[in-house]
């Protein structure tokens, strides 16, 4: 069985004590994952800092030149990649190959281009003979940790802005979904990305990630993961003084108005709730209806969810492929059988219909996608982030009300809107406590615009000017005349 091993300085480093990764199809283990600690990020760490020096003073055309390398190598193996995204994360690969791979690309390539058209600040004070103007520089080694859900998507949207800066890193991917990682380093190796620029190391939160959040020579953090773990996570840089960027969880809002186009709305909120098996940040978990259109739009919703297929992610016919893992699958349906045990209806879903699937995926972690009706507000399943293919449907009056119930939650990652009204569209827009508004759209993204959440969804942005902002210190300096 393949056993990862970490990447430090320019190298594949073993490791003593490994973890079990399971391929969440088959339920059974696929390979080993370092379970590093205190030791392997150190030294990950000081082969960052001896890189540092060169690299911070590399021309940015020349790191241009290499991010733009990685972006290829990793476009021309791009069916090898998506098939490793599938195995390690149950995601089809259909969809791997269609958006996690190609975003990887595009993060490399984005950055690779912005770092060369940055302009700085000068102003020229004639009272006083003196000009001033702005320098940036990079701030040295940067801890970046990622989650599981969208593993290369999220973590190379961290290294290339990072690298683009001139920073050098210690990345902690999540260590249930560390396999495109290790692709992704053997890939820096043959594109001669020099040795400690970039390193992986593999294992647990609690061990390996405690030692990069808490080590002195970590001047800067960034992580995306669950709220619980950001906080504590922000606790522990504090006494240090670390720059910090959280993008944390979300339980997001779709509103849809009376005037709302559901030809067009109800296909992409059908995306918006169930892709990637609802495993995604910014997934709609609660929508809300006009009442006067509510029971349409049910009957549409109901019948469309229906026809979406579950099971083995590399059948191109399936739009869901598996959870993540058995607890996490635990999980998810306990907020569907708590919420059906509290009066709310399940229309479709998990223990609805039969789940057919093939004998080798019999033990894989696959849920029907669900939607469920008939909820209070203060269900656990219409307030708490549950990370998976389930959807509250709830009815709505008046634009005052819904507004006040989309924003009633301590979360403010996004929301999406249904409107022909342009009117409404600027007006709701601009009172939903959260960091990004989709109107009669989901997740088109655009990389120089800003990235993030409101309230506990989140610290600081990521995108063209917010990353290289966050990974750079500014200075000002005046000269006399």
């Amino acid at each position: 069985m393949e056993a990862l091993q970490n990447f430090i300085d320019g190298e594949f480093v073993p490791c003593s004590n490994h973890i079990d990764s399971y391929n969440p199809a088959t339920g059974e283990v696929h390979l080993k994952v370092p379970d590093s600690g205190k030791e392997e990020v150190e030294k990950a760490v000081e082969a960052a800092n001896r890189a540092f020096t060169k690299w911070s003073h590399t021309a940015a055309k020349e790191r241009s030149r290499l991010l733009n390398r990685i972006a290829d190598a990793i476009e021309a193996r791009l069916e090898e990649f998506a098939v490793a995204e599938s195995r390690d994360q149950g995601k089809p690969v259909w969809l791997a190959r269609a958006v996690d791979i190609p975003r990887a690309c595009l993060n490399f390539r984005f950055f690779a281009t912005a770092i060369c058209h940055q302009i700085q600040t000068s102003t020229v004070l004639d009272e006083a003979a003196a000009t001033n103007y702005t320098h940036r520089t990079p701030l040295g080694v940067a801890g970046l940790i990622c989650p599981w859900n969208l593993p290369l998507y999220l973590l190379t949207f961290k290294i290339a802005p990072a690298l683009a800066a001139g920073n050098t890193v210690v990345c902690k991917p999540s260590e249930m979904t560390s396999l495109t990682a290790n692709l992704l380093a053997g890939v820096m190796k043959e594109v001669g990305l020099p040795g400690g620029v970039c390193n992986m190391v593999y294992g647990l939160g609690p061990r390996a990630g405690e030692a990069l959040v808490t080590h002195p020579k970590v001047p800067v953090i960034s992580f995306t993961g669950g709220t619980v773990t950001g906080v504590h996570i922000s606790e522990r840089v504090a006494p240090f003084c670390k720059r910090l960027s959280l993008e944390l969880g979300g339980k997001n809002a779709g509103i849809v108005f009376d005037d709302a186009d559901l030809d067009k709305c109800i296909p992409t909120m059908i995306r918006s709730s169930f892709s990637n098996q609802g495993e995604i940040c910014l997934t709609t978990s609660r929508i809300y209806v006009h009442r006067s259109i509510y029971d349409n739009y049910i009957n549409r919703f109901v019948d469309a969810t229906k026809k979406l297929t579950v099971g083995d992610p590399s059948d191109e016919n399936n739009k869901l492929g598996a959870l993540i893992s058995k607890e996490h699958l635990a999980k998810v349906t306990g907020y569907v059988e708590q919420a059906e045990k509290e009066g709310a209806s399940i229309l479709c879903g998990h223990g609805k219909e039969p789940l057919t699937l093939p004998v080798k995926n019999k033990n894989g972690y696959f849920m029907r996608p669900t939607v469920i009706t008939n909820i209070k507000d203060d269900s656990p399943a219409m307030t708490e982030e549950i990370f998976g293919p389930v959807v509250c449907i709830v009815p709505f009056d008046s634009e005052d009300e819904v507004v006040q119930r989309a924003n009633s939650l301590p979360y403010g990652l996004a929301a999406c809107v249904w409107t022909e009204s342009s009117g409404r569209t600027h007006r709701v827009s601009q009172q939903l406590d959260v960091g990004t508004v989709w109107v009669n759209c989901w997740v088109v993204r655009d990389l120089n615009m800003p990235f993030g959440g409101a309230k506990q969804s989140g610290i600081g942005r990521e995108g063209f000017k917010d990353s290289l902002e966050f990974y750079t210190e500014i200075k000002t300096i005046c000269i006399k005349h």
